[in-house]
């Protein structure tokens, strides 16, 4: 391997941006964007994207590229990824991929297994056969017609069973070769930094943050957005700091409680992102108690990143 991407995971409002950013600076490298609400167009304040100004500094990718209604997953994501690391390294400059996404950080550093797309028709049939006749019986077709991913499930887990048999009657190929052939050959691996912040610490930079989106005209966008017809129940709408917005205009709430539920919701939302990263082992902490502390772990990032350049050298 040899070649090394920089993943910098974190809660919301946690300093990712910033410290990228000054990252790439010093170690020559573009950022790719692995938060799922920055993919969009049109939502610029409740997502907190780079400003103009830091985009035109340091290159960054998987910003501002699709539209609102658009499909995009974590598989879509790891392909995409991918492909730009790949370009970065051909410009000889530094991938650093950062975002507080744990599914698309986790797809990106993983793999993820995309069956193929579902055949509703088949699907459909396979579920009025299982409301018919029971679990033991579909369990027993996928043992005629796959028996080795049979022998790896069991009949109460159903749904896979089905996904099993829905696969093997759409492709005529098992779910398992099908894994075989994702199965990826990197030139690089990833090493993972975390920021913490104390609790209460980040809390607060929440609520700072999000009067900030208040006072740049979080409302404005939202209002317009609105206007054109739009709400939340577009997927990529739904996400705290619109939804609570949208609730506003819809005269569901009063704008100062939409203010707090945006809030509160981004504070949960933090706790469940800090919940996941935490689980990975791989990932190496920094523990930031004041805004002086970022220009101290940059230095050990990149003061890691040269030592193992020199190793591999």
């Amino acid at each position: 391997m040899g070649r090394k991407v920089i993943v910098i995971v974190a809660p919301t409002a946690s300093g990712k941006t910033k410290l990228c950013i000054e990252l790439a600076r010093r170690l020559n490298g573009e950022i790719i964007s692995a938060d799922s609400r920055q993919f969009y167009k049109h939502i610029n304040i409740g997502t907190a994207k780079p400003t103009a100004e830091e985009t035109g500094t340091v290159k960054h990718h998987l910003i501002d590229f699709l539209e609102l209604e658009d499909y995009f997953n974590a598989s879509m994501f790891e392909k995409e990824a991918i492909k730009i690391i790949n370009n970065i390294y051909e410009n000889g400059k530094q991938p650093i991929v950062t975002g507080g996404s744990g599914l698309y950080i986790r797809a990106l550093v993983d793999g993820i297994f995309d069956e193929g797309e579902i055949n509703f028709e088949i699907r459909q049939k396979l579920m009025d056969e299982r409301e018919k006749h029971g679990n033991e019986f579909m369990y027993s077709k996928l043992m005629k017609l796959d028996p080795e991913v049979a022998g790896k499930m069991l009949p109460q887990n159903w749904k896979r069973v089905i996904r099993a048999l829905e696969v093997k009657l759409t492709t005529g190929e098992s779910i398992l070769t099908l894994q075989k052939k994702h199965e990826r050959k990197l030139d690089f691996d990833f090493i993972q930094f975390g920021l913490r912040w104390e609790r209460e610490k980040l809390y607060r930079r929440i609520e700072e943050r999000v009067d900030f989106m208040f006072e740049a005209g979080l409302v404005d966008e939202v209002k317009e957005l609105f206007d054109k017809g739009l709400d939340d129940s577009i997927n990529s709408l739904n996400t705290v700091g619109y939804k609570e917005i949208f609730s506003y205009f819809h005269g569901e709430i009063t704008l100062e409680r939409a203010k707090e539920l945006i809030k509160r919701n981004t504070r949960r939302y933090a706790k469940r992102q800090f919940t996941w990263f935490n689980k990975d082992e791989r990932i190496e902490w920094f523990d930031i108690h004041n805004e002086e502390d970022f220009s101290n772990i940059i230095n050990e990032i990149v003061n890691r990143i040269r030592r193992e350049d020199e190793r591999k050298n």
